[in-house]
């Protein structure tokens, strides 16, 4: 019997990466055409010029400053998770794996869940609101130990 592929998805709003884990004493194994980066910018480099401004219709027609409708870095980071949505929808219909984890921070994770196909949830066997995008692969698989075959 074949071993069931368990893929795992680490990922914050700028940097997402899937490892591989093909069975017991297998250890992770990254997915090398499933790195993604972006560099992580402020709402101020996203937006070079100002909002714009507003004459008031009542009383001595004062102007203020009118306010963005949306946070441009919250935006930024949401198309960034649906990319890697996209990229693992792809995988998924290649069957590439069977299984799926995700450990993402908590907005992350947000932002993945509504923009994953049904295919892809229904892969998923856990979810862990955690950011682990900075911990070397070596520190890894301890955190999913409950959730590996060993």
């Amino acid at each position: 019997m074949k071993a069931k592929v368990t893929w795992i998805l680490i990922a914050d709003g700028a940097t997402a990466k899937v490892f591989e884990h093909c069975g017991p004493g297998k250890g992770l194994k990254p997915v090398d055409d499933l790195m993604f980066e972006q560099a992580p910018l402020k709402a101020g480099e996203i937006m070079a010029d100002r909002p714009g401004r507003s004459i008031s219709s009542m009383g001595s027609g004062g102007r203020s400053a009118m306010e963005y409708s949306s946070d441009p870095v919250a935006v930024r980071e949401r198309r960034f998770v649906e990319n890697v949505a996209e990229q693992l929808e792809r995988k998924h219909q290649q069957h590439a794996f069977d299984r799926l984890i995700v450990a993402a921070a908590p907005t992350a994770l947000g932002d993945l869940r509504p923009a994953f196909s049904k295919g892809v949830r229904d892969c998923i066997v856990a979810e862990l609101p955690k950011d682990l995008t900075n911990l070397p692969t070596a520190q890894l698989e301890g955190h999913f130990a409950d959730l590996l075959p060993v």
